[in-house]
């Protein structure tokens, strides 16, 4: 075999490599995090609002996750008290992933169901009320 021959070798494994790179970033997933960043950057102030006012609780949210349930367990501040709330297990790479629960509960104590598809790593986002003043916590968690 000539040095011509060798050359169109490698020069066929270039043009065939380039190809193969082109087809698989076609098929990747290019989503945003989420589709409407921009009203939600106007009210993330609100979100920083809510997420200091849960610091300065005596307690921080717990959260964990047992047998494909998270327990969530707010601090003795809301053992009495009616909250109404939200739970979001968020995952930042495929939003089909993402599961949401609304609540009420006057124990302080919130239960959630993981689904079986949801494996790696998530946020926890628990939004809620209680006294007409509005909370926020947010914990990763590996599933």
């Amino acid at each position: 075999m000539n040095w011509g021959y060798k050359i169109l070798i490698v020069y066929s494994a270039f043009v065939l490599g380039i190809v193969f790179m082109v087809y698989k970033s076609s098929q990747q997933n290019t989503d945003l995090v989420t589709t409407d960043y921009y009203a939600k950057e106007l009210v993330y102030q609100d979100r920083i609002d809510e997420a200091k006012r849960t610091s300065l609780l005596s307690a921080p949210v717990s959260i964990v996750e047992k047998n494909r349930q998270l327990e969530i367990v707010f601090p003795k501040e809301f053992a009495d008290k009616k909250i109404t709330g939200s739970v979001k297990i968020y995952f930042p790479a495929d939003e089909k992933k993402d599961a949401v629960k609304s609540f009420e509960t006057a124990g302080g104590r919130v239960n959630m169901p993981v689904p079986e598809k949801n494996k790696g790593f998530h946020y926890v986002q628990v939004s809620w009320v209680a006294d007409g003043l509005n909370y926020y916590y947010e914990q990763k968690i590996n599933l």
